[in-house]
């Protein structure tokens, strides 16, 4: 009896730790949505995220993003993409340290309409 009230402990911890990390809660454009043109990439979190690395790839290899936010812990990241994207497929991949400093990653996929 005390192994398992030890082993339902230690899964309440692990579980509860997973949900301290902050996690990208939204995204412009939305995940999986075809759009005209694309202003602004923004990351939305939960928490604060000190967003570390940001790229964009599109249908011609990976494109240069001008980061608006710095290095700081935000709820809301921006980058401004390029003025003239293409028409096709992209992803958005980015890397950064939670507000409990674990480290998290992502990425979210957008299409340009021709």
């Amino acid at each position: 009896m005390k192994q398992i009230i030890l082993a339902l402990a230690a899964i309440l911890a692990t579980a509860a730790a997973a949900l301290a990390h902050s996690k990208a809660e939204d995204t412009t454009p939305a995940k999986e949505a075809t759009v005209e043109t694309v202003e602004v990439i923004e990351l939305r979190f939960d928490d604060p995220m000190r967003v570390t690395a940001i790229s964009l790839t599109g249908p011609d290899g990976e494109m240069e993003i001008t980061r608006e936010t710095g290095l700081d812990p935000v709820t809301e990241f921006r980058a401004m993409p390029p003025e003239d994207m293409p028409g096709g497929a992209y992803t958005v991949d980015w890397r950064g340290l939670s507000s409990d400093g674990h480290p998290m990653q992502g990425s979210f996929d957008f299409t340009v309409a021709d």
